[in-house]
């Protein structure tokens, strides 16, 4: 059964590679079909706007970064004196500091989550932005150079596609017809 189910894994996977490789290689009938990629990660890493982007994004960690390191400070001071006075200290006073470092351990962890969503957040605002001011060029860059359709190289994603590449409307059309013959019959 395991060996079924890779081999129709593997035979669907080569159909969908041939079927791409032939689609690539044969023209539209009439013109031929220009693609071309773009590696976007690539445009982040070495654009002006990219390394601006994660330099704001490194400062901001940062800044968290030793705001977290006060905090883990703080607690290994406390823990540090519940270990060493905490013998001497009478079971109400202990419980008190032991209660105050759970309450402060408790608060620092959420204050890392809270980080960590907010450089997210911040990182996918940076990247939209860049990626929004991108698009345009990318368009242009594919209007002048005469392409059809521009993807991205790392997740098929398209980015551009020129109105006589987009099937859409033709596969819309065909499909109301078919289901209109069927809703007849």
């Amino acid at each position: 059964m395991r060996r079924l189910r890779s081999a129709l894994i593997l035979g669907a996977a080569a159909l969908v590679a041939a079927g791409a490789a032939a689609w690539a290689q044969a023209p539209a009938p009439g013109a031929a079909v220009r693609v071309a990629l773009i590696d976007v990660q690539r445009v982040l890493a070495r654009s002006v706007a990219g390394v601006a982007a994660r330099e704001q994004l490194e400062r901001e960690r940062a800044t968290m970064q030793r705001e977290m390191d006060a905090k883990r400070k703080e607690l290994e001071t406390l823990r540090d004196e519940l270990e060493k006075k905490g013998p001497l200290m009478t079971a109400e006073a202990r419980r008190e500091r032991q209660d105050s470092f759970e309450r402060k351990r408790r608060d620092a962890a959420r204050l890392a989550d809270d980080f960590q969503k907010e450089l997210e957040k911040k990182e996918q605002q940076l990247l939209q932005k860049v990626l929004q001011n991108l698009s345009g060029i990318i368009e242009r860059i594919g209007k002048e150079r005469g392409y059809h359709m521009i993807v991205e190289r790392r997740g098929a994603m398209v980015l551009y596609a020129s109105t006589e590449a987009d099937l859409t409307d033709e596969v819309i059309r065909a499909y109301d017809q078919q289901a209109g013959a069927k809703g007849k019959k």
